[in-house]
Formats: structure tokens, sequence, C-alpha cells
């Protein structure tokens, strides 16, 4: 069988919503461009989600922080799954801090630059 995906403006019963949509770190993850054409994923196992990576590397970049940390910090606050694209909280890490170098290797530093110059 199947799984079955709900829709994702759909309501969990016993699941709150991640974060209060009116708090100023919301509004950014609107607005971020994520570049799909540096995140394809054509060939072996599916790779994260492109909003995934470049939620994490633009909060890497703007709190000067490791790959290590970024991932901590983002298991930590709710704000930073959301930028991310999560509707729910998570407890675990979305994916391992090593992925984020085979990321930048495979986008180059055009491809980072490009992320971070179009992200509020």
């Amino acid at each position: 069988m199947k799984p079955h995906f709900r829709a994702p403006e759909q309501d969990d019963l016993l699941r709150p919503r991640l974060v209060d949509t009116r708090h100023e770190s919301v509004k950014p993850a609107a607005l971020i461009d994520r570049g799909a054409r540096f995140f394809p994923s054509h060939q072996g196992r599916p790779a994260p989600s492109p909003r995934l990576v470049a939620g994490l590397m633009y909060r890497q970049h703007a709190f000067k922080l490791s790959d290590e940390a970024v991932v901590a910090r983002w298991v930590e606050n709710p704000y930073h799954q959301h930028f991310t694209g999560e509707t729910f909280f998570r407890h675990r890490p979305p994916i391992d801090p090593s992925s984020l170098v085979r990321w930048r290797k495979r986008i180059g530093e055009e491809g980072v630059e490009w992320l971070l110059i179009r992200t509020p």
C-alpha cells in the first residue's frame, strides 16, 4: 500500500502549527529565492529539498555558524525550521552536517554567492 500524503494546508488535530505567522522571522521565508537551478537532483539517492539546503546555507552565513552548529540550531529553533519549509516541529536533524559540504561543492562558489545575493 502506498503512503497517503496529506495536503500541506491541511491541519493536524494533534500537532499545532510550528510558528506564529506574525513573527518578524516569518516574512523573509516567503521572499527567499531558493535557486532550484543550482540544486538539480536527477541521479542517485533523492536529495534534501532545495529550500532546506538554501535556508540552512543562508542561516549559516547570516549567523556565522559551522555546519554542525547550523543543523543543531535548526533542531532547537522553530523559526529556523519554518524558514526552511517545515510546517510542524521536528526533533531530529533534517540532514547530516556533512551534506552541506557536498552541496557547496556541487553548486560551487558561484552558486553559493547567487543564493546569498537573492536572499533578503
